[in-house]
């Protein structure tokens, strides 16, 4: 999945910065919620040198993406393979870009 531009103000979509509670709450969803989609090992949070769950703006793109998928009434296993196809297919445009770039060098 592209990522979107990034802005100063904001952190970088990949860095780790938000605690559950706040991504639970940026995402629209619950915090068991939240830990339920981990259990299922459809999002896989950092951790803290002390344990603590944290996450990133990726993640929170993941979130969301899973929320629309649930309220398609898809179900968390559809969920997880429909995620792994999509992370595949993103890995798979993106090594072909790669190759596109190094074949016009």
């Amino acid at each position: 999945m592209a990522r979107p531009p990034h802005h100063a103000s904001q952190p970088d979509p990949g860095r780790a910065v938000y605690a559950i509670s706040v991504a639970a709450d940026l995402a629209g969803i619950g915090v068991q919620t939240l830990r339920l989609y981990e259990r299922h090992g459809l999002i896989t949070p950092e951790r803290s040198d002390g344990g603590t769950r944290r996450y990133s703006g990726d993640d929170l793109a993941r979130l969301r993406r899973i929320t629309a998928l649930v309220a398609e009434g898809v179900n968390l296993a559809g969920i997880g393979r429909i995620l792994d196809l999509e992370d595949a297919n993103a890995a798979l445009h993106a090594a072909n870009r790669r190759l596109r770039d190094r074949g016009s060098e």
